[in-house]
C-alpha cells in the first residue's frame, strides 16, 4: 500500500507538472510577436521619418529652377551659307508675232537647236498681202502722175516768156511736178514698209541656241505684236528660244551676308537632278542696292554649259564660304532673352544666382548669333531660360545634354599669336580666278 500510495503520489506529481513547459512557450511567443511589433513600429516610423525628408528636401530642391549653363564660344572660322538659286539661260528671247494672220507652218519644235535667222514658222497674212500690192499699184499711179506733172511743166517752160502763157501759169505746173514727185517718195515709203512687213511672214531665231517653248500650231491665229490668242484671250508668244552656252545663276542674299558679296565671289551650287555633283560659280554682278520688303541684294553668278546639261528655269542651291571672324563670341538662338529692357543673356555667378544683362548681338548664323558686347569667354550662360527667370534668383544647376548645346565647359585660354604671325593676310577675299567679264543683256 505504502508503495502503490508512492507509486500513487509520484504518478500525480508527474500529471500535475506538464502543463509548465507550454505556459513557458506561450509567453515566449507573445514575446516575440510584441518584439517584431516593436520592430515593425519603429521601421515604419523611421521610413515615414525618412520619407518625409526626402520629400522635404526633393520639394525645397524641386522649389529652386534648375538651368544648363553653357560658356561662348569663339566665331566660326569659316562662315558658310547656303540660299536657293535660279539658273537662267545666258539670253532667252520670248518670239511674238509682228503681223496678224495664221499660222501656215513650224519647222522647230522643242527642243530643237537653232542658228541665228532659222526659219522657226510662217504665217499666211492675205490681208497683209492685198496691202502690199495695193500700196505697188499706188506708187505706180504716183510714179505715172509724177511724169505728166514733169512733162507739163517742162512744156510751160517753154512757153515762159511769151504772151501764151502768164508767169503765174507756169509757177503752179513747177510746184505741181514737185507735189507729184512727193507722192511717189509717200507712195515708195509705203511700199517698203509693207515688204518689211512681209518679211515678218517668217518667224526666224534671234541667235545661236534652244527652242524652249513652242505654242504656235498650223491654223492658229496670230495677233500682230500680241501673240497667239487663245480661247480666252490671252496673248502668249509663238517661240522661246534660250542661248544656253554659259547660265547666269540669281541668288538674293540677305543684308546680314552682303559683306562676303565681293568680284572673287564663288558658290559651288548642288542641282537636284545631279545629286552627286557640284558645279562652281563666279561672281558676274550684284544690284548694289537691297530689295525693300525682303532685305535682300540680288547678285549674278555665271557657270559654263558647253555641254548643255544645264537647264534654264532650273533650281539649285547655292553653297557659300567666306572666313568668319574667331575673334566673335557666339551663343546659339535659344540663349537669347528679348524683353522690353532690351536684348539680354542671363548669367549665373559663383554663388549659383543669376543676372541679366543686355547685349548687342550681330550677324545670325543660323543656330547661332554673334555677340558684340555684354559677355566675356568665362561668363555661364543659362541656356533656354524660362520666361519666368528673375535677376537675383537662385538657381540650380544641371547638366547639359550632348549635341544639343554648345560646350559647357570653361574654355582653355588661348595662347597669344606670335610676333611674326601678325602680318597673316585675313582679308575676306576669296582665292583669285579668271571670272568673266561683264555682258549685257542680263535676264532675270
Amino acid at each position: 500500500m505504502s508503495a502503490q500510495n508512492e507509486g500513487g503520489h509520484d504518478h500525480t506529481e508527474r500529471h500535475d507538472t506538464q502543463p509548465a513547459p507550454s505556459s513557458s512557450r506561450r509567453k515566449l511567443g507573445i514575446a516575440l510577436v510584441g518584439g517584431a511589433a516593436v520592430i515593425l513600429a519603429v521601421v515604419g516610423i523611421v521610413e515615414r521619418h525618412s520619407n518625409y525628408m526626402n520629400l522635404a528636401q526633393e520639394t525645397a530642391r524641386d522649389a529652386t529652377p534648375a538651368v544648363q549653363v553653357i560658356y561662348p564660344q569663339p566665331g566660326p572660322s569659316v562662315r558658310k551659307l547656303s540660299l536657293p538659286a535660279n539658273i537662267a539661260a545666258w539670253y532667252q528671247a520670248p518670239i511674238y508675232a509682228q503681223v496678224s494672220g495664221y499660222v501656215k507652218m513650224w519647222y522647230k519644235d522643242f527642243g530643237a537647236v537653232v542658228k541665228a535667222g532659222d526659219v522657226l514658222a510662217e504665217i499666211d497674212t492675205p490681208g497683209l498681202d492685198a496691202q502690199y500690192a495695193a500700196a505697188k499699184a499706188n506708187l505706180n499711179v504716183a510714179q505715172a502722175r509724177y511724169k505728166l506733172a514733169q512733162i507739163t511743166a517742162k512744156r510751160w517752160k517753154a512757153l515762159q516768156g511769151t504772151q501764151a502763157v502768164s508767169q503765174q501759169e507756169v509757177d503752179v505746173q513747177a510746184a505741181n511736178a514737185e507735189a507729184q514727185k512727193a507722192q511717189v517718195e509717200a507712195a515708195e515709203h509705203e511700199v517698203e514698209r509693207f515688204a518689211a512687213l512681209e518679211g515678218f511672214k517668217k518667224i526666224v531665231a534671234p541667235f545661236d541656241g534652244v527652242v524652249t517653248s513652242r505654242f504656235a500650231d498650223v491654223g492658229d491665229y496670230v495677233n500682230a505684236g500680241r501673240g497667239d490668242v487663245d480661247a480666252h484671250g490671252n496673248a502668249t508668244e509663238l517661240f522661246s528660244v534660250a542661248d544656253v552656252h554659259a547660265m547666269r545663276v540669281f541668288v538674293a542674299v540677305p543684308q546680314d551676308y552682303a559683306d562676303i558679296i565681293s568680284p572673287r565671289l564663288e558658290a559651288d551650287l548642288s542641282i537636284p537632278q545631279y545629286p552627286d555633283r557640284t558645279f562652281k560659280a563666279k561672281f558676274l554682278a550684284t544690284a548694289s542696292a537691297f530689295n525693300a520688303s525682303t532685305r535682300t541684294v540680288t547678285t549674278e553668278l555665271t557657270l559654263d554649259n558647253k555641254s548643255g546639261e544645264l537647264w534654264p528655269n532650273s533650281y539649285a542651291t547655292a553653297h557659300f564660304s567666306a572666313p568668319g571672324d574667331e575673334d566673335m563670341l557666339i551663343l546659339p538662338e535659344g540663349a537669347i532673352i528679348f524683353r522690353a529692357e532690351g536684348t539680354q543673356v542671363a548669367l549665373v555667378d559663383d554663388s549659383n544666382h543669376v543676372h541679366l544683362v543686355n547685349v548687342t548681338v550681330g550677324t545670325n548664323l543660323g543656330t547661332t548669333v554673334q555677340i558684340l558686347s555684354g559677355v566675356k569667354k568665362t561668363d555661364r550662360v543659362v541656356n533656354s531660360p524660362s520666361a519666368g527667370l528673375l535677376d537675383g534668383q537662385e538657381v540650380r544647376i544641371v547638366k547639359g545634354t550632348p549635341g544639343y548645346n554648345l560646350p559647357s565647359k570653361k574654355p582653355a585660354t588661348k595662347p597669344k599669336p606670335a610676333a611674326d604671325d601678325t602680318n597673316k593676310d585675313d582679308t575676306r577675299a576669296m582665292p583669285e580666278d579668271e571670272r568673266p567679264g561683264p555682258e549685257a543683256g542680263g535676264r532675270q
